[in-house]
């Protein structure tokens, strides 16, 4: 159970960690506090195999009125991606990808929206980019970094650099979930994020990828734990001083029939966790979350007049 006195016993383990400063997050020609006000990604799918049949778009015309409906719902990003993470889902080829993909991103940013695209392909990412995607939602591993950094560099983007032991985030190592969530994490950001900046990539966002790889043994309500802890574990991540992003949990498992209702939970475990950037689904509904949180306050009322 979450409790007052566990988040409690947490703050007081990593309290240097919770009031560290991160960077502002630049998109485009906007930089923003995420702490102050955080930033919302909202998704489109166009690949048939997401398991949220909400974000999926058959066509560039459902995908493009998809983000726009998205960005008129409050998303400051609208994230799109031609191929599941998941990886007993078939692969897609990265010429399907850029064809898929590179029509959305133009028309979207034609309309003004900041784009991202998530892949690990180095042309993908150089297509979607050259299209007008302001961010890549780079779900690759160190495999291709030699290869992305330097297409990133180039174009001045926004990258969001996933935490992903393997060549991607379809085919990673088996994470277990009985160990220290963020254990590991400090240094590997840290290796990466310098090999970023020493190829000329400036704009980072770090993302745990809490959604990628879990042992097969693994139940649902195991991994859901795991997940819960981790984001509440995020804020130890801010003494690498970069925002960090979390794609949030479904957990149909345990919300079931009320499993658009899941997102928003967790969005306030993220929120608490010290999360910057929330890569949703549900964007109402967590832009009502996120914006209750700021509104309310755990301290005392003021009363006092003049």
């Amino acid at each position: 159970m979450i409790s007052l006195r566990e988040l409690a016993d947490l703050v007081t383990r990593y309290e240097a960690d919770l009031s560290h400063p991160v960077d502002l997050l630049r998109v485009g020609n906007r930089s923003i506090d995420v702490d102050a006000t955080p930033v919302i990604m909202g998704c489109v799918n166009l690949s048939q195999d997401s398991r949220y049949r909400e974000s999926i778009a058959t066509s560039t015309r459902s995908a493009v009125r998809k983000g726009l409906v998205l960005a008129a719902q409050g998303a400051d990003i609208v994230d799109v991606g031609a191929e599941s993470s998941n990886p007993r889902t078939a692969q897609v080829a990265a010429e399907e990808q850029i064809s898929a993909l590179v029509p959305v991103v133009q028309e979207l940013a034609r309309q003004g929206v900041a784009v991202s695209v998530e892949t690990y392909e180095p042309a993908v990412a150089r297509a979607c980019l050259e299209a007008g995607a302001l961010v890549l939602n780079y779900t690759g591993g160190v495999v291709s970094d030699e290869e992305m950094f330097p297409i990133v560099a180039h174009r001045q983007a926004t990258m969001i650099l996933c935490h992903v032991e393997g060549s991607n985030c379809r085919d990673v190592a088996e994470r277990g979930v009985d160990e220290d969530p963020v254990s590991g994490m400090v240094d590997y950001f840290v290796k990466r994020v310098d090999h970023a900046r020493s190829m000329g990539v400036e704009r980072i966002a770090i993302d745990p990828g809490i959604g990628f790889s879990h042992k097969g043994s693994v139940t649902a309500d195991v991994r859901i734990n795991h997940q819960a802890r981790s984001l509440l574990h995020t804020f130890r991540l801010r003494r690498i001083g970069l925002p960090i992003c979390h794609a949030l949990p479904h957990a149909f498992d345990l919300f079931e029939d009320e499993f658009r209702a899941a997102e928003g939970f967790f969005a306030v475990l993220a929120h608490m966790g010290g999360t910057g950037v929330y890569r949703t689904h549900e964007v109402p509904k967590i832009r009502a979350v996120l914006a209750a949180l700021r509104a309310l306050s755990v301290g005392p009322v003021d009363t006092s007049e003049g």
